[in-house]
């Protein structure tokens, strides 16, 4: 990114946050205010707005539009899919031999005739470029827009109240600060807003702070919080009505809400990850070493040679040669075939870079709520006032909650699903439904926060059944249960039932309190008066309890050298039970109150040494996620709510889960759509294999083709002929290439996929330089061996090739020159390949090739396929009209000891290189 890029983004970074400093003053004003200086600093009333206060309104606070990033059209996808640096230089050598080979030619130019005409080369450089480029561009058009999804989710209308109409339906766009709003059950809310009135209202907001608990929602003026969505008083767009009825007035709007300093962050540019610095910079390296040898060779064949249109022919040939041409598309293979494999284990990769970001990532930062947990509430725990497992206890908690006709919340649900699951071990929970028969109910209110529930058996026997909060439960509690009997609630009872509400409290379970009594007032009369007297029988304590596979998961991942931290929203105590249910130990922890006051650099040295994070805003998930990576981490964020998506797109890799809301699916790169969460050790080893090969490809092709050219670079200055010609180099590297694509389905040691891997492009090149000159060396032997003793043994009776012209004249010399080239070109054109392709064997492992570490079958097969129609070529007629001469089979006898000694010193070096910079790949 370069400095005018990182203004800008500055200035819309300070901008956003302007944005969320106003947004959240103007909510924590709103919230500590009472509802008559709220109706007045937005010139509200509860009658409505008229139009010119409408109009005003919208003039000062904006509009109710959320502003989003557009989808990007198709030619900005398509060139997104085509072009990287590397790319761009095999167009620039595609139209230079467009001009060289087949323009020139066919216009007779430049000395050119149209026998040269030859499109071999620009149809193999095209053909890598399309098809890489297709593939990417198919597989990533399939991923939708996180914004466009974000914004879906929004009702398209609400209820106002305007002057002179009382409710009216208008589009939420319309809605303006200072408007009335009405909600109920099911709605969506449309801006954020201070709650007037409330009956009974619960509101999810889930998503939004990763609360599993519908929160309740009342019009009294608050105390200062230390997070904005700790507010009771306040409601926000995008969280949805659960029960109840309620007014407000809109206090922000559009952008100016939470949901909309998330849908700006969702609608941002993506960050820079990992995988696409590494290849740009690996890109960079080779661009570099082909902008020295490319001038090197034209210089030195146009003096040497005095042909300068050959030599800029002999120099293109040249920087196709060290041009991988297959790079593109051995990456674009690598990934996809890691795609295809995570498919296989239900896993959809929206993203094809993503797979090797998933190897490289070191640190898994997740959510919490619906990520590592089941996103549903679990009674864990059913206990006497004695703290002993008790069924009476589940018992008259079913009674309660499976009779009462009001709104069952999650809770009531997890008492009625424990109970049907333990009615296989106790007989006495079985029917209960049928036992008993409701005669009476005292709703649930936020006065008395309990729910009473009046049932008669087939006996007769009345029983009044009460659960609610601890501390409203004691104060209509003369008597407990405990110690065999029941007993006054002393102050001394009182005092240990509150310790072990305590110690549940601090483990993070929400914890009710249950109670009755028998007979009560006669039928018909039941009310509040009679929730008196009563007997605490013990309580009942809730928690999301983890998925099965989270302990097994965060141990695959820390075997494979990556640390997880967990980034909620939700409370801290809540927050450490869960990590001690799955083995997580907490170092340190920090609140989103601490991060508020930390400068980046502060939280940059704290993020590493802590583990969990709690009761964090969106925007502090996606702070922690950039200074990890910004400390040179590789980063991946998992997690399933609107509150997620910010990270997602802060991190090099944003994973989904199977219970995720459709923004975060949308803003994920990765999706599991299995609650396993094992797949993450899977995607972890296909990314390290991906990546495994794709640094062979690149490795052993570019020291290869580095060997090749610094060998033809010499040959240039030292032999009276080119050593090949440029078909056959790019002939060459074509089979070459066709050799490696199988490549990406080769084996991977185990021992490399036991650790995070990075892009180093400087490895690149100091391999390339370590490697490459290995060949070179068996390239001047060949060199020596065919100019003095071969040519001059089989072709021309024993007369170098200098020496020809003593001999032979005219037509006679031209032959004896030609046949002399001809089968020192085969003979270094068959060592090139033997010495190019074997050497891939040797470098795709640290390890003793063929012995302690073998290629695969395909990779096999593919290599000595290509070694053999190689071989074959000089000796038919297509080897005759690319200028060849059949070799003497006595030729083996000097080739196959040379290349057994290049594979004995490639080895030695490589082994020495492994010592020297710690690894191979």
């Amino acid at each position: 990114m370069n400095r005018k890029e990182n203004r800008i983004a500055a200035r819309q970074a300070a901008e956003k946050a302007m944005i969320r400093e106003e947004q959240n003053r103007r909510m924590e004003h709103a919230a500590k205010s009472s509802i008559k200086d709220v109706l007045k600093e937005h010139q509200a009333a509860l009658c409505g707005l008229d139009e010119q206060a409408v109009s005003e309104s919208r003039s000062k606070y904006g509009s109710n539009k959320v502003t989003h990033e557009k989808k990007q059209p198709l030619l900005k996808r398509l060139a997104g899919a085509f072009v990287n640096p590397f790319t761009v230089i095999l167009f620039c050598l595609a139209i230079v031999s467009t001009m060289t080979d087949m323009v020139f030619p066919y216009f007779s130019l430049f000395g050119s005739v149209p026998e040269d005409f030859d499109c071999l080369t620009v149809v193999i450089i095209l053909t890598m470029v399309i098809i890489s480029g297709t593939l990417r561009f198919v597989q990533e058009s399939r991923s939708g827009n996180a914004a466009e999804k974000l914004l879906a989710m929004i009702t398209t209308t609400c209820t106002v109240t305007r002057k002179g109409q009382e409710k009216t339906e208008i589009p939420m766009d319309d809605l303006v600060v200072g408007d009335i709003v009405h909600l109920s059950a099911g709605d969506m809310i449309p801006a954020d807003v201070r709650i007037l009135e409330a009956k009974d209202l619960f509101v999810s907001q889930a998503s939004l702070t990763g609360e599993s608990e519908p929160v309740e929602k009342v019009p009294f003026a608050s105390a200062a919080k230390e997070s904005v969505t700790d507010y009771n008083n306040i409601a926000f767009m995008g969280s949805n009505v659960v029960s109840g009825s309620a007014s407000a007035v809109v206090v922000c709007v559009g952008d100016n809400t939470l949901f909309g300093s998330m849908a700006s962050a969702v609608a941002g540019e993506a960050v820079e990850t990992s995988f696409t610095k590494g290849v740009n910079a690996v890109s960079w390296v080779l661009i570099r070493f082909m902008l020295v040898m490319v001038p090197l060779v034209f210089f030195i064949n146009g003096i040497t040679k005095g042909d300068w249109l050959d030599a800029f022919l002999f120099g293109i040939s040249i920087a196709v040669g060290l041009t991988p041409e297959m790079l593109p598309m051995i990456v674009t293979t690598c990934l996809a075939k890691g795609a295809v494999s995570m498919s296989k284990k239900q896993t959809i990769v929206k993203n094809l870079n993503s797979i090797q970001n998933f190897g490289a990532m070191d640190i898994l930062c997740t959510d919490k709520t619906g990520t590592l947990t089941q996103d549903r509430v679990v009674l864990e725990y059913h206990l006497n006032v004695n703290g002993k497992d008790d069924t009476r206890v589940l018992r008259h908690a079913y009674l309660n909650s499976y009779f009462q006709t009001g709104y069952k919340n999650l809770m009531d649900l997890a008492i009625i699903h424990k109970t049907e699951e333990a009615e296989a071990e106790d007989p006495k929970l079985i029917d209960l439904s049928e036992n008993y028969v409701k005669v009476d109910e005292i709703p649930f209110d936020f006065t008395r926060r309990r729910l009473s529930t009046v049932v008669q058996d087939k006996n007769g026997k009345t029983q009044m059944v009460t659960k609610g909060a601890v501390e409203e439960m004691l104060s209509i509690c003369s008597f407990a249960e405990c110690d065999g009997g029941v007993q006054p609630l002393t102050d001394e009872v009182r005092r240990r039932i509150l310790h072990t509400v305590d110690e549940l409290n601090d483990k993070g379970f929400r914890v009710l309190a249950i109670a009755q009594k028998s007979n009560p007032s006669p039928v018909g009369a039941f009310g509040v008066k009679d929730e008196c007297e009563m007997v605490l029988i013990g309580y009942l304590a809730f928690l999301d309890p983890p998925k099965e596979s989270t302990a097994d998961a965060i141990k695959a991942l820390k075997h494979y050298g990556v640390t997880t931290k967990i980034l909620t929203g939700d409370n801290d105590k809540v927050t450490r039970t869960i990590c001690k249910q799955v083995g997580m130990k907490v170092r340190n922890m920090l609140l989103g109150s601490d991060v508020e006051k930390m400068s980046d650099a502060q939280l940059a040295q704290a993020a590493e040494s802590t583990d969990v994070f709690a009761k964090l805003t969106p925007d502090q998930k996606a702070r922690v996620v950039s200074v990890l990576r910004e400390n040179g981490h590789t980063v991946g964020f998992m997690g399933d709510g609107i509150n997620d998506a910010a990270a997602m797109k802060a991190a090099d890799i944003g994973i989904s889960v199977d219970t995720a809301v459709d923004v975060a699916k949308e803003s994920a790169d990765i999706i599991l759509l299995e609650k396993n969460l094992m797949v993450l050790e899977q995607g972890i080893i296909e990314g390290r294999k991906t990546y495994a090969n794709m640094i062979k490809y690149i490795k052993m092709t570019a020291s290869s083709n580095f060997g090749n050219m610094f060998s033809v670079l010499a040959a240039s200055a030292l032999l009276p002929f080119l050593p090949m010609m440029s078909v056959h180099l790019i002939f060459l590297n074509l089979i070459y290439d066709l050799s490696c694509t199988a490549i990406p389905w080769d084996n991977v040691d185990e021992e490399f996929i036991t650790k995070p891997r990075k892009w180093d492009a400087s490895s690149v090149g100091s391999f390339m330089i370590w490697i490459g000159p290995t060949s070179s060396i068996f390239d001047f032997t060949t060199y020596i061996f065919m100019y003095f003793v071969f040519c001059p043994l089989f072709v021309s009776g024993g007369v170098l090739y200098n020496d020809l012209a003593n001999h032979y004249q005219g037509a006679q010399l031209a032959q004896m020159q030609q046949a002399y080239m001809g089968m020192f070109q085969a003979g270094w054109f068959v060592e090139s390949m033997w010495s190019q392709t074997l050497v891939i064997h040797m470098i795709r492992t640290p390890k003793l090739p063929f012995i302690q570490s073998r290629a695969s079958a395909s990779l096999t097969l593919l290599t000595l396929s290509g070694i053999t129609a190689l071989t074959i070529i000089p000796f038919t007629p297509f080897g005759a009209m690319l200028g060849f001469v059949a070799l003497p089979v006595s030729y083996f006898a000097y080739l196959i000891p040379c290349i057994l000694l290049y594979m004995v010193l490639a080895t030695s070096l490589k082994k020495a290189y492994v010592r020297h910079y710690g690894e191979l790949l």
